[in-house]
């Protein structure tokens, strides 16, 4: 089971409180500016504006804030400029991490964010010293119950998947980020609902960390998550499904 699984079903499993619901909205929102700002207003010719209209309505974010969100990317509406980075570092036991920043000040986000590392015993890296372990693919996570593996393979290799992994306790779809949209449609149109769905950074190879190193590991995550100016954390952690449950 990799380390992006097992870090996006503890995310999906945790419950969503006052404060990290906030915290998720100023992200939805800041990703719904820059869209708009680099391809336009118009969701249906801007794929990446309509993937995070889509993320604001399943949080059930109020269509006027949607619609200021957009205005703002456009000019419409006065707003803050945000910055696009991504930094690079490694968590306990030499896991790397790569981090997708959005942020209105660079040199505090950076700051911050070092320092986090370091109390969480890790360090940040030089651009380039991680980012090559990560491929961008898009990754759909099904609970083995709801459906049988060549059932699964059938369904999903014919919308355009490229591969059906055995993940532990759920089957694992990989599609290039263009054709995600598509099988994802497929599988929802079987009425198969994914424990997890995104295109992310999926790690080439994995870092396998153990006993407090592992601990550390998913508090450094939980960490860096929490922060509003991180809008995605990746890492090719990986640890025994005992260890999983006792640490999360």
């Amino acid at each position: 089971m990799s380390g992006h699984s097992k870090w996006a079903t503890i995310k999906h499993k945790k419950a969503a409180t006052d404060a990290k619901r906030g915290a998720k909205f100023t992200r939805i929102i800041k990703e719904i500016t820059i869209a708009a700002r680099q391809g336009g207003g118009d969701a249906d010719s801007n794929p990446r504006l309509r993937t995070a209209v889509l993320a604001a309505k399943a949080e059930n974010m109020p269509a006027d804030n949607i619609k200021r969100a957009i205005q703002r990317g456009t000019g419409e509406l006065p707003g803050v400029q945000y910055e696009e980075l991504t930094l690079e570092g490694y968590g306990p036991g030499g896991a790397a991490m790569l981090l997708q920043i959005t942020t209105d000040n660079r040199n505090r986000t950076v700051s911050e964010l070092r320092h986090l590392l370091s109390k969480g015993g890790g360090n940040l890296g030089e651009a380039g010293s991680v980012a090559w372990m990560f491929q961008k693919r898009g990754a759909i996570s099904i609970p083995k119950e709801a459906i049988g593996e060549d059932d699964l393979m059938a369904l999903v290799l014919d919308a355009g998947a490229d591969d059906l992994k055995d993940d532990g306790g759920s089957w694992e779809v990989l599609t290039a980020p263009e054709a995600f949209d598509k099988v994802l449609a497929a599988v929802k149109g079987k009425a198969l609902e994914p424990a997890n769905a995104e295109v992310a950074m999926i790690p080439q190879n994995y870092v396998k960390v153990e006993g407090k190193e592992a601990e550390q590991t998913l508090k450094l995550l939980e960490a860096l998550e929490d922060h509003e100016d991180v809008q995605h954390v990746w890492s090719n952690f990986d640890m025994d499904e005992s260890q999983l449950a006792t640490v999360s």
